[in-house]
């Protein structure tokens, strides 16, 4: 049945398993063909020997780019691999359109070397507001959906974040080194201290996952690429926890924000970590 589309509202009743179909078909046919199974000439740097991209990036990116404006006539699609060929791309963040914001292999280091955690990520946004979003860990065959205001489930269950139980360390994933500037790592050194244990993050999208099922309490993060968080945060917040940036306000999906920020499984927690993050900074 042909559904007439006029709402982003009406576009989420009506099509959002079409969505998490195409997301689905995207790492069966592009991705997981070529897990464990790359070539040393699918394989290719971007900025360093630490960004890295794969056939399977681009193409379950143009399978994605493809299949997405299609489903919702009128929309546009900043995916990472495209900004990379083309920085000025990532300007469709700030426009009126529906803006469909992917990362086709989030944890491409991960994929590259054979290991599960990495995921697909899609996110829906209108006026740089995240709307719905898509996370989806095919060697896992875990799926997470999250639309604003009505929740977050992980293969059909709610997702609730919870809170960390008291008196037990803070878990939590801090951006890599490599990817951090010396004021950045300053502030990030501001959560050694007894309470909290850090290591670094793995994909992203798996980090927030892991909050919005209570399985890892906070993130803090130091870069701003919208493929990487708008997924993850808005399922964050939809099982119930909260972001915050340095200057103490929600992340933005449309820049400018003032760095490291954190997600966490409740307010109290992100308030907790940009404290310490703060008073390292």
């Amino acid at each position: 049945m042909i559904v007439d589309i006029e709402t982003i509202d009406e576009f989420l009743i009506h099509r959002t398993s079409d969505v998490e179909a195409a997301v689905r078909q995207a790492a069966a046919t592009e991705i997981m063909p070529r897990f464990r199974q790359l070539a040393a000439h699918e394989i290719d740097q971007k900025t360093g020997p630490h960004d890295l991209v794969t056939d399977a990036d681009r193409k379950a990116e143009q399978y994605l780019t493809e299949a997405l404006t299609a489903l919702l006539p009128g929309s546009v699609v900043v995916g990472e691999e495209a900004v990379h060929a083309d920085p000025a791309t990532y300007d469709a963040i700030q426009g009126t359109a529906p803006v469909w914001i992917v990362d086709p292999v989030d944890g491409t280091r991960q994929f590259v070397h054979g290991d599960s955690g990495f995921c697909t990520l899609v996110a829906l946004a209108l006026d740089g507001v995240v709307q719905a979003s898509w996370t989806f860990a095919p060697a896992r065959d875990e799926f997470a959906t999250a639309i604003r205001g009505r929740g977050a489930v992980l293969d059909g269950a709610p997702l609730r974040s919870g809170s960390p139980v008291p008196g037990r360390d803070l878990d939590v994933a801090t951006s890599h080194p490599d990817y951090t500037t010396d004021a950045q790592k300053r502030a990030l050194v501001g959560l050694w201290v007894d309470g909290v244990v850090t290591r670094p993050c793995g994909s992203a999208g798996l980090e927030y996952l892991a909050i919005a099922r209570g399985e890892l309490d906070a993130v803090a993060f130091s870069w701003e690429a919208a493929w990487d968080h708008a997924a993850g945060l808005l399922l964050v917040e939809e099982a119930g926890g909260a972001h915050l940036t340095l200057a103490g306000e929600p992340f933005r999906i449309t820049g400018g924000n003032a760095l490291p920020f954190t997600a966490a499984r409740d307010a109290a927690t992100a308030r907790r970590v940009m404290g310490l993050l703060a008073a390292g900074a």
